[in-house]
């Protein structure tokens, strides 16, 4: 890699960085990353902010203000070119005086679709794309599946007894893990954009769905399949998202999430509804929490029947991460 190239990648990285505060918190705008470099050094960075306004660009420029003439900006996503309730972000680049732009990605957004870096272009500016690409899209699954596929990005998180089970033969479930997994499922639902569990588990859970213990946050939206009516759950207020019901099979479902805007969902059982998600082929990670302890095989499953003909017809998974988070074991898998 030439030292121009490595340079790029270091300060793309930079910027990935911060686009990742945004996940579940902008929706159903990207999470965006900006950093300014003039002479070797920050003069401004910024993140989409939550609710989607202001931009990564906007919050960058406002930051560097004067310093931005002359500067490069390295920006995740391709600038917007339309104008919403804010104006395009390429055409602020191009009012700051920026000398040159370094993308990661191009929006696949049909009112942007390269109309950004055509903005650019035509003022003069020299454009690097594609740096960091597969990063890029990596942290941007939820928002490019919306567009691509008309779903969100779905995560399906399950707490296990080392034999596979997610409470005893009665229900029992709390707690299997410890504390220091639980905590870390609180970060996991604020990267996403809403929580989904089954009828099932909300009637016999009264579940809170939310984030706990991270400070004042913007809370996930609280979403409940089933067509009967539902439970007590918590009302809303700043410390539970809104509560939807939503009912139909999984692809349903998850498109009329995606219809109301959610990028990111975060499903979190009970085993009907992991099974429904499984045999749709619509899980695209999966969060495991694996304790030691064995429950047998009267325990309730953590993924109900999937009906399986034979083992090649069984859905696989890639393992992209482990390590012990206490006395239990995190994994983490992308589909294959």
């Amino acid at each position: 890699m030439s030292p121009d190239r490595a340079e790029d990648a270091r300060h793309m990285a930079h910027a990935l960085r911060l686009a990742r505060r945004g996940l579940g918190n902008v929706w159903p705008n990207p999470a965006v990353g900006c950093v300014l470099i003039r002479d070797g050094r920050v003069v401004g960075r910024g993140w989409t902010q939550p609710g989607g306004r202001p931009h990564a660009e906007a919050v960058a420029l406002d930051q560097a203000g004067p310093m931005s003439r002359g500067a490069t900006a390295y920006v995740t996503l391709e600038p917007c070119a339309h104008h919403g309730r804010t104006p395009p972000c390429a055409e602020a680049l191009v009012r700051a005086g920026i000398t040159r732009v370094v993308t990661a990605l191009t929006d696949p957004d049909p009112r942007v679709g390269g109309r950004g870096h055509a903005i650019l272009r035509a003022a003069g500016i020299a454009v690097c794309e594609g740096v960091a690409e597969a990063r890029a899209r990596a942290l941007q699954a939820g928002f490019l599946l919306r567009l691509s596929d008309g779903r969100p990005f779905v995560t399906l998180k399950l707490a296990t007894s080392f034999d596979g089970r997610i409470a005893t033969a009665s229900g029992e479930s709390q707690w299997i893990t410890g504390a220091g997994a639980r905590s870390h499922v609180h970060a996991l639902r604020l990267s996403h954009d809403a929580i989904l569990v089954g009828g099932g588990t909300a009637r016999a859970d009264l579940p809170s769905l939310n984030v706990r213990g991270l400070g004042p946050v913007r809370q996930p939206v609280r979403v409940i399949a089933t067509t009967r009516p539902l439970p007590d759950l918590p009302p809303e207020g700043p410390d539970h998202g809104p509560l939807w019901q939503v009912g139909g099979d999984p692809r349903a479902i998850l498109a009329d999430l995606a219809a109301r805007g959610i990028t990111r969902l975060f499903c979190e059982g009970g085993g009907i509804l992991s099974a429904a998600l499984v045999q749709a082929g619509v899980v695209d990670q999966l969060i495991g929490y694996t304790a030691g302890i064995a429950l047998g095989a009267e325990g309730r499953a953590s993924i109900a029947p999937l009906a399986l003909p034979n083992l090649a017809a069984a859905p696989r998974f890639r393992l992209v991460e482990s390590r012990a988070i206490g006395p239990d074991l995190f994994h983490r898998w992308l589909r294959a």
